[in-house]
């Protein structure tokens, strides 16, 4: 079982469950100003949903590149975390890995406001 986490389009949060290439489960929501606080509630949630248990996924994919500073940075950090927990492999859609940890890939200088 494969979480999905996309948290590049602020204010919006993307995570699927995927059996392979097969989708089994979505959830999208807004989330201004609120991506890190509701992340991992969601991810629960959805696991809930169709009765997995964390402990089946195999594999955490997420995306690294683009989006705002914050946002980007919310999404590889949980999937990281996530990752290290559960002893599973994170692999970041843009190709910066440091052995099995994503790399947050920045193409712009942080614009923290």
């Amino acid at each position: 079982m494969i979480l999905y986490i996309n948290t590049i389009n602020n204010p919006y949060i993307l995570i699927e469950l995927r059996d392979g290439e097969k989708v089994l489960a979505k959830k999208e929501f807004e989330a201004k100003y609120k991506q890190a606080e509701t992340l991992l509630p969601a991810v629960d949630e959805l696991l809930k949903n169709i009765k997995i248990d964390l402990s089946d996924l195999t594999k955490i994919l997420v995306e690294n590149h683009g989006g705002n500073f914050s946002s980007l940075r919310i999404g590889v950090v949980t999937a990281n975390a996530l990752g290290f927990a559960l002893n599973i492999p994170v692999i970041g859609l843009h190709g910066k890995q440091h052995g099995n940890m994503v790399i947050p890939y920045y193409d712009r200088e942080p614009n923290i406001m």
